[in-house]
C-alpha cells in the first residue's frame, strides 16, 4: 500500500521560511516524479513544483520561482519543499504527489498526472 505523509506545515510570518517534507512508502521511490501542489480556500488545487525522474530536473510555478526549492533524497524515500520569503498569498494546504515515470512537459503541472497524494499540510502566512 502506497502512503505519502507530509510534515512541516505551520503558522509563520511574512518573510519567514518553512520546509515541508513528504515521506513515501510502498513504492519504488526513485522511479517516480515528485510534485507539490497547494489549494487555498475557494480555489482549485494548483501546481507548485516538481522534480523529475530520472535526472532530477526541477520546474516551478511562476509565483514561487526564486523562493521555493524542491529536492529529493532517494535514500530516505523523502522529498522536500524549502519555502523562503513566504508571503500571505502562499497560505494554503500543501499536498505532495507522486507520478509514475518521467513526467514531461506540461504533464508535470497536471493533478491528473500524479498517481498518489498525501493528506495535505496547512501553511499559514500572516502579514
Amino acid at each position: 500500500q502506497v502512503q505519502l505523509v507530509e510534515s512541516g506545515g505551520g503558522l509563520v510570518q511574512a518573510g519567514d521560511s518553512l520546509r515541508l517534507s513528504c515521506a513515501a512508502s510502498g513504492l519504488t521511490f526513485s522511479t517516480y516524479t515528485m510534485g507539490w501542489f497547494r489549494q487555498a480556500p475557494g480555489k482549485e488545487r494548483e501546481f507548485v513544483a516538481a522534480i523529475s525522474w530520472p535526472g532530477g530536473s526541477t520546474v516551478y510555478a511562476d509565483p514561487v520561482k526564486g523562493r521555493f526549492t524542491i529536492s529529493r533524497d532517494n535514500a530516505k524515500n523523502t522529498w522536500y519543499l524549502q519555502m523562503n520569503s513566504l508571503k500571505p498569498e502562499d497560505t494554503a494546504v500543501y499536498y505532495c504527489a507522486a507520478g509514475r515515470g518521467p513526467l514531461l512537459g506540461s504533464n508535470r503541472y497536471r493533478t491528473g498526472s500524479y498517481n498518489y497524494w498525501g493528506q495535505g499540510t496547512q501553511v499559514t502566512v500572516s502579514s
